[in-house]
């Protein structure tokens, strides 16, 4: 559990799309508020999705080969499925010209509300689905899978935690550099897409079916 974990939450964290708008609400006149929201709604989101899985487990998870452990795999399975198919998809259709979403221009006078908003439509959900389908396997009487739930939630937010927390020490810089970075996030943001979706999809692939398999 504590691997498939850490690969899922490392691909949430390094999405293209989410981060490309948190830099641009770091950038606003208000960047560091309505970044904090953004964030906030984000990790709420994260530790939502992951209670609701605890609740319906009671934190014990389900005996093998059980039907909502099979369940779990096959939705697992299901999603790494469709990130390949997804990934060939973007990969094989025509070049599409990509111009900023309308919602940029209005971004100066955007509310923490609306950042928060923004975070849940951003929000990666076949991840994050790929993410509750693991953590049905916690066992919430030992720490360690407390802490990987916890660090789970965390590594899927490091991304924004480190530029939220570079904005508000150095923001003159830090809008510099983090400018350049969405510039470059920009450019290649269809290859990221393409091949973060590959990879994490033929992971949750292979590992399902090793697990409905052995």
């Amino acid at each position: 559990m504590v691997l498939d974990l850490v690969v899922i939450a490392t691909a949430v964290t390094l999405g293209p799309l989410h981060n490309s708008a948190f830099i641009l609400l770091l950038s606003s006149r208000h960047g560091v508020r309505l970044g904090l929201a953004f964030l906030l709604s984000w990790l709420a989101n994260l530790i939502a999705v992951i209670a609701c899985v605890v609740l319906l487990t009671g934190g014990q998870p389900p005996a093998r080969h059980s039907v909502p452990s099979t369940a779990a795999i096959d939705a697992k399975l299901a999603i790494g499925l469709a990130l390949v198919l997804y990934s060939a998809h973007r990969h094989f259709r025509p070049p599409r010209p990509h111009g900023p979403p309308r919602w940029t221009a209005r971004i100066d006078n955007a509310s923490p509300a609306t950042a928060a908003g923004l975070a849940w439509l951003l929000q990666p959900w076949a991840l994050v689905g790929a993410g509750a389908a693991t953590a049905v396997d916690a066992n919430l009487s030992t720490l360690a899978d407390w802490l990987a739930l916890a660090g789970y939630c965390l590594l899927a937010t490091l991304s924004l935690i480190v530029m939220e927390m570079y904005v508000a020490r150095a923001p003159a810089v830090a809008n510099a550099r983090l400018s350049a970075l969405r510039d470059w996030l920009a450019q290649h943001q269809e290859q990221l897409i393409v091949t973060f979706a590959l990879l994490l999809g033929l992971w949750l692939t292979a590992r399902s079916i090793t697990e409905l398999v052995s």
